[in-house]
């Protein structure tokens, strides 16, 4: 099943996932993403500065504003 980075304040989106069998990953720091499949971000500190560095090549899923449910949804959209 894929690997999941999930921020920490997330913790009922990484309860969903894991339910869903996927493998959830806390992302504590910018290497935590390097070998996830996806990442579920909150969108509070999304590109403040103007800048991005980029470390996964999968899909970024903002968790602003989506019930854990339909997070779920989108990661599975998007890791088809």
């Amino acid at each position: 099943m894929a690997k999941i980075g999930v921020e920490e304040s997330l913790s009922d989106v990484q309860q969903a996932l894991r339910e869903k069998g996927y493998e959830v990953v806390q992302l504590n720091h910018e290497y935590g993403a390097a070998n996830c499949d996806c990442c579920v971000i909150t969108g509070m500190d999304k590109n403040v500065m103007g800048m991005q560095d980029v470390t996964i090549e999968g899909p970024v899923i903002n968790a602003d504003g989506l019930t854990a449910d339909q997070v779920c949804s989108e990661v599975e959209s998007k890791l088809q």
